[in-house]
């Protein structure tokens, strides 16, 4: 009996392999399932992909990786492309998808953990396996570039995916406690802001929401719209984050959410952080929290500014596709259900 369960497990491990090779793949959609398909659970002594579907890293920052995940009770595997440069790319569009789609290929491989960002992740989405990643779903976790991968993979196929730390991140206490419960025990948390973390907390509208959690770095969703890779926003809380951008790009990219319809459909809004956002040269500007309530409070919707969330040290991990309740006056993000089996 034992042979025959090992010999179908060859079969389907060859089929998804098999595949997995069939690049340029075309992009297929399977809009807006209403049922999120959710990988499973994690355990000490699984193997974790390593991708870098993005810009391009050092050996010294696989050490680092390693290290990290050894430390969580997990094995690694690297992806073939991993060390891979095209100029300010981590390797070719093609390389970099074929490691994503071997990585969902392959059975021994439990889930995969981008190692940074950067740019180049939109580059790679008409070559990835959709109808393969659905058949065989996995964690994928990460952020900043990696939320065009998180977002395209929830809306092609279904499967609930992470935006949380990549593996260059700080791993530190306050992160890995969010990592485990969510990931490893599969438990339906409620997030809530590190104390004494000095954040500063806006409530843009008051109030209490429900919703699918969609959303990531502001610059790489609003490069996403009118493509057909971002998932239904009808009634979901959006959340987004960003780095080094002046509160004029934060308006262009928000009236690019509003002039494409996203804003007038969700149901709540949180802006996590933005990290190194200040006017340069002090230049006359609108502050951020101005732009944030032009564009925000009109909609009605609870919604707020700061949260640990992307380009910062203490990081949540948002499972992308999961119904959630948000309360503004709270700041906290109650998980409704698991999002893994």
């Amino acid at each position: 009996m034992s042979s025959l369960i090992n010999r179908r497990q060859f079969l389907k491990t060859v089929a998804l392999s098999a595949i997995a090779t069939e690049l340029p793949q075309i992009a297929i959609a399977n809009p807006f399932l209403k049922t999120a398909v959710k990988p499973p659970r994690l355990k000490v002594g699984d193997t974790v992909g390593l991708i870098n579907p993005a810009s391009p890293i050092e050996p010294k920052d696989i050490a680092q990786v390693q290290k990290t995940l050894a430390s969580l009770g997990l094995k690694v595997k690297l992806g073939k492309h991993l060390l891979d440069r095209y100029g300010y790319l981590a390797g070719s569009d093609r390389d970099r998808a074929s490691d994503v789609n071997a990585m969902f290929a392959d059975a021994s491989v439990k889930a995969i953990v981008a190692v940074r960002g950067g740019w180049g992740c939109n580059r790679i989405l008409p070559l990835l396996n959709y109808p393969l990643i659905q058949a065989s779903p996995k964690i994928i976790i990460g952020y900043s570039d990696i939320t065009s991968l998180l977002l395209a993979i929830y809306a092609k196929s279904g499967v609930v995916t992470f935006h949380g730390p990549v593996g260059t991140s700080t791993w530190n206490p306050f992160t890995v406690d969010y990592v485990k419960r969510i990931l490893f025990n599969g438990e339906a948390v409620t997030m809530q802001n590190p104390p004494n973390a000095g954040i500063k907390v806006e409530i843009i509208t008051p109030g209490k929401a429900r919703g699918k959690l969609a959303g990531g770095n502001l610059s790489v969703l609003a490069a996403m719209v009118g493509s057909s890779y971002l998932p239904d926003w009808k009634q979901s809380i959006l959340f987004v984050e960003e780095i080094g951008e002046e509160a004029y790009r934060i308006d262009r990219m928000l009236t690019q959410l509003k002039l494409a319809g996203i804003l007038n459909q969700i149901s709540g809004f949180i802006f996590g952080q933005c990290t190194d956002c200040q006017p340069k040269d002090n230049q006359p500007s609108l502050t951020l929290s101005q732009v944030l309530r032009e564009h925000i409070q009109p909609l009605g919707i609870p919604a707020w500014y700061g949260s640990p969330i992307g380009h910062v040290k203490d990081k949540f991990t948002l499972p992308v596709g999961v119904q959630v309740e948000i309360d503004a006056n709270k700041n906290t993000i109650r998980m409704l259900e698991s999002s893994i089996k």
